[in-house]
């Protein structure tokens, strides 16, 4: 079977994309590891998607998919890609080397959390070192543990923590936290009015975790003094950013230095005719679930166009 689209992807950007596609009648297969990307796993709480003054990432994914699954032309294939080629069609391989064919494709395979590449990190990812702190959180429950990132992501994982661990540190490589002003005054909510036992420490440049079965102790330096110090914690959660998801599309776009695909941002289009890309995959300052969202509804409209254009449809 030849599709008129595959998207390549299960986040905000994709399952949109998945939507719309299903609207304009095109034959379409989606193809994901699993639904929701940073939105289920980093998003405790979404406070700024419309319609929603509260709600949680997984309880939005949850709509999403709802939403998706009403389209009988789209198809949902469960499972990792590992390449897209154009040899005339596009031929989509997955990592258990399954291939499908189609007309156009969108990739909206979103982000990867970033790695600190500090010492012991990599020891220790399951025993103490995380990435999601909604996955693995409760794990921590009465117990000390560090927060790596004074951002946005950074912020909400601690006061997603306040609920389960007795202290958190806030761990910032700056001089001054980067979080929007609500996430600084929820944590200082949190500190004064409710005795939550959160610090947040500035200027520090994370060297090395160490323990034996499990993590133990943070190394860290004061930038500032140049002294090395160390914390007594039993978790470590990563939360400095992420990196773009896009080995599979080598060759068949253009990508900057933080590779992130170069589009066209009035049709998201590559430089490969039939190749799109939509959501925190591409260049572009802002992401945010609303964003991928637009993004893989302006895709999908313009992925339509393009094959009317070339009566592909």
């Amino acid at each position: 079977m030849i599709y008129d689209l595959i998207i390549i992807g299960g986040g905000p950007g994709g399952i949109t994309a998945g939507i719309y596609a299903g609207r304009q009648k095109m034959k379409t297969l989606m193809i994901t590891k699993e639904f929701g990307g940073q939105m289920a796993k980093k998003a405790t709480e979404i406070c700024n998607y419309p319609g929603f003054p509260h709600i949680t990432g997984i309880e939005l994914m949850d709509k999403f998919v709802e939403h998706l699954k009403c389209q009988p032309d789209v198809e949902i294939k469960t499972a990792e890609v590992g390449k897209v080629e154009k040899p005339n069609n596009f031929v989509v391989t997955t990592t258990e080397n399954e291939k499908f064919e189609a007309k156009s494709v969108i990739i909206s395979t979103g982000v990867d959390p970033r790695p600190l590449e500090a010492k012991g990190e990599k020891e220790f990812i399951g025993k103490g070192v995380g990435y999601c702190v909604t996955c693995d959180g409760p794990l921590f429950k009465n117990k000390t543990v560090a927060v790596v990132g004074g951002g946005n992501a950074g912020f909400e994982a601690a006061l997603f923590m306040a609920r389960y661990a007795s202290k958190i540190y806030i761990l910032e490589f700056g001089a001054t936290v980067k979080a929007d002003l609500q996430n600084q005054e929820d944590i200082e909510t949190l500190r004064q009015a409710q005795g939550k036992q959160i610090e947040i420490i500035t200027n520090a440049s994370v060297k090395e975790i160490k323990g034996d079965v499990f993590v133990k102790e943070l190394f860290y330096e004061d930038q500032v003094s140049k002294e090395l110090k160390n914390l007594q914690v039993s978790g470590v959660f990563i939360e400095i950013g992420s990196q773009p998801a896009t080995a599979l599309a080598k060759g068949m776009v253009d990508f900057n230095e933080r590779d992130e695909i170069k589009v066209d941002f009035e049709t998201f289009a590559t430089k490969t005719p039939g190749l799109f890309a939509a959501g925190d995959v591409n260049v572009g300052k802002y992401k945010q679930i609303v964003t991928a969202a637009g993004e893989g509804c302006k895709a999908v409209l313009a992925v339509y166009d393009y094959l009317r254009i070339n009566k592909l449809l």
